[in-house]
């Protein structure tokens, strides 16, 4: 199960069609699995600050409790790069859980090279910058660029947002020495799928590196 850490149902459709692609993908692990979207009942739009993030620990927990209750859910998803209710999940409920933050960060440094992170939250640098720390890997990371304008303009314009990441990303390859970059976002699923595409430097999708992460704990 997917759980929305924001209370947007749309943002919640589009991550969980991500996810299905993700696991549905040839040489995924996990085989044929239902993904199942939740979205938390109470909460930001959008998680755009530390104090956010905090808000939406328990109600990811609440939903992940509920999952696991209900019996049939074989592993969790928190679709935020925030990881908010990652590790709480994981004690409380004994199922694989994974975060979108998480995976991606691990995924990027798997090989040793340099990566850095594109985004669009000002107010959550620091916390990607000590999420980084924590997993290890501060000795890997070149640094984090910024989109030029509000989290929630870019949310309301595709392109435009589409366009301002793909500049932060070469920024991090150009100017930062990376070799690879990841997407800082759980909303922002869509436009990380076409900058793999666009961008010569290799993206991390944390959405899809979130379900290999999974598939690696189901068939572990």
């Amino acid at each position: 199960m997917l759980i929305n850490p924001n209370t947007s149902a749309e943002t919640t459709a589009m991550m969980t069609a991500i996810a299905r692609r993700a696991l549905r993908a040839p040489g995924a692990r996990a085989g044929a699995r239902t993904v199942r979207g939740v979205t938390v009942s109470r909460g930001p739009g959008m998680l755009t600050d530390p104090a956010a993030l905090r808000a939406a620990a328990p109600e990811v927990l609440a939903a992940g409790l509920r999952a696991a209750a209900e019996g049939d859910c074989a592993a969790l998803l928190v679709g935020a790069f925030g990881d908010p209710g990652l590790d709480a999940l994981r004690a409380a409920t004994g199922l694989p859980v994974a975060g979108l933050g998480e995976a991606a960060l691990l995924e990027a440094a798997s090989d040793g090279a340099p990566f850095g992170i594109a985004t669009t939250t000002p107010l959550l640098a620091d916390s990607i910058t000590e999420r980084v720390a924590a997993l290890g890997l501060a000795d890997r990371y070149t640094g984090l660029r910024l989109t030029a304008g509000t989290p929630e303009r870019l949310s309301a314009d595709p392109a435009l947002l589409l366009d301002r990441l793909e500049r932060a990303v070469r920024a991090c390859a150009e100017r930062d020495g990376a070799r690879a970059v990841v997407i800082g976002g759980g909303p922002l699923g869509e436009a990380a799928e076409e900058l793999r595409a666009r961008c010569a430097i290799p993206v991390v999708a944390p959405i899809p590196a979130a379900c290999r992460a999974i598939a690696r704990l189901l068939t572990a």
